[in-house]
Parts: structure tokens; C-alpha cells; sequence
């Protein structure tokens, strides 16, 4: 599998999804839930496929400090190590924020 960097992610889903031919076709839906939730789910995985890269609960535990999560919130994360998708639910939506993706550049669907 191969591994690649949240910017290389962004890059190539502006590329893809935000092209002329998506945005273009999708202008017209008016369907903002849609979105929303499709825009959710993105962040979300995002989150998970970063604590997939961070592989071990040590690891995990040192970047969610560096990235400025409380103490408490870092040590629940780095226990459930491998619980990848449900960890990225809702405890790191307090440290890895939707201004986070902003600063890496994932574009806002909704």
C-alpha cells in the first residue's frame, strides 16, 4: 500500500473532485446535506488514515502533543491504537479541527 502525505492527498482531490468536469456537473445539485455529509466523511477519514500512518500508540500519542491535544485526550487515542476509524470520530475532532484540514488545504465541500 502505498503512503503518501496529507498534502499529496489534497493536492490530488482538489485535482480530481474540484476539476472543471465534478464541479461543473455538481453545480447544479441542489442538495446541500448531501454535501455536508459527504464533506464529514472526508475529514473523517482523513483522520483515521493519519492515525494509520502514525501506526503505534507511542507515536500517536508524542504527534497529538505536538499538534497541541490535552494529555488526557492523547492517552485515550494512543490505547486504542488500532481502533483507527472509531478514534477519528470523535476525539480528535478537538485536535486535528476542520481549520487543521483548512491549513493543509483540503477544499470545503460544503
Amino acid at each position: 500500500m502505498r503512503r503518501e502525505s496529507h498534502v499529496r492527498f489534497c493536492e490530488r482531490f482538489k485535482v480530481k473532485f474540484l476539476g472543471p468536469t465534478y464541479q461543473g456537473y455538481f453545480q447544479l445539485a441542489q442538495t446541500p446535506n448531501v454535501w455536508r455529509k459527504l464533506d464529514e466523511w472526508l475529514r473523517h477519514r482523513l483522520r483515521a488514515i493519519q492515525l494509520k500512518h502514525w501506526k503505534r500508540g507511542t507515536t500517536m500519542y508524542r504527534e497529538l502533543l505536538k499538534l497541541g491535544a490535552a494529555p488526557s485526550v492523547a492517552k485515550r487515542v494512543a490505547a486504542n491504537g488500532r481502533r483507527w476509524w472509531r478514534n477519528s470520530d470523535k476525539l480528535l475532532n478537538s485536535v486535528l479541527t476542520i481549520a487543521y484540514f483548512d491549513r493543509l488545504g483540503v477544499p470545503r465541500l460544503s
